[in-house]
């Protein structure tokens, strides 16, 4: 068991924290049981799980599962634990995972249906929860742009609740040229955008072609020229007094439109 907070491997380990160590090594850090369940399904992405006793006790099941999958395993006592954490009360357990985003190429060779495309996202729990939303309504992929928020943060991964290992997923996308490719693809971009038309309005057979819904922005939207891009703009009509619809809860109505339209 590794006691001590600031022995050298989790000083080494808790680095990951930062966007910089994660670009230099190509690794992330996972907190949280139900991350790690989904993780286990692809278990050579994980390199090593940090746990404490209790959640050995608790979670004899995922325990078992990481062993059978011959990943190393190594005790922590709960103060070495929160020093890899960013939570005020962390999980109990930190895994060491590989990253695994793939090209924009890759999504279009599966001939895609529904994508979310998150252009200059940069709130952590907006783009996990997007993400999420896009995995319960079947979309087929996710799409991060250039200025977007690090999918890797730990409050990123830990919002996608897992989700994350069930889609793929695109980073640092160039917003021109991927939404260029798209198109060219045969998807038609609608842009969640406050001078569209209303959602309402938009037929069920418009909603049920391949489809990539592009989201902007937190404070801003999407910017002019991007918005532009766009082969429809389309707004999420508010019908009681409510000033505005934050982003992760718009995009899910809008992947959901999609999903109840392309799955009947």
């Amino acid at each position: 068991m590794i006691q001590d907070p600031s022995a050298a491997e989790i000083k080494g380990v808790a680095k990951l924290t930062k966007k910089e160590s994660r670009l230099e090594t190509g690794l992330f850090l996972l907190e949280g049981p139900q991350g790690l369940k989904e993780a286990l399904q692809r278990p050579k992405l994980i390199e090593k799980i940090f746990a404490t006793e209790t959640f050995q006790e608790k979670y004899p099941d995922l325990i078992s599962r990481a062993e059978q999958a011959r990943v190393t395993l190594t005790i922590v006592s709960d103060a070495a634990l929160k020093a890899l954490s960013d939570t005020t009360t962390p999980q109990g357990v930190v895994a060491i995972c590989q990253q695994f985003h793939v090209s924009l190429d890759d999504v279009l060779a599966a001939k895609p249906k529904l994508i979310a495309f998150l252009a200059q996202i940069r709130d952590p729990g907006n783009a996990g929860t997007v993400l999420r939303a896009a995995d319960a309504a079947g979309a087929d992929a996710v799409v991060f742009s250039k200025g977007s928020v690090d999918i890797y943060n730990p409050k990123v991964v830990r919002s996608t609740t897992g989700s994350m290992f069930h889609l793929p997923f695109v980073v640092e996308a160039d917003i021109e040229h991927s939404i260029a490719s798209l198109k060219q693809a045969g998807l038609e971009v609608l842009a969640a955008d406050i001078n569209g038309s209303s959602l309402a309005s938009v037929d069920s057979a418009s909603l049920a072609k391949p489809t990539v819904w592009l989201f902007g922005n937190e404070a801003w939207g999407l910017e002019p020229e991007v918005a532009a891009l766009a082969d429809t703009l389309v707004q999420v009509p508010i019908y009681g007094a409510a000033e505005s619809l934050n982003l992760a809860t718009a995009a899910s109505v809008c992947l959901y439109a999609s999903a109840f339209a392309q799955n009947g």
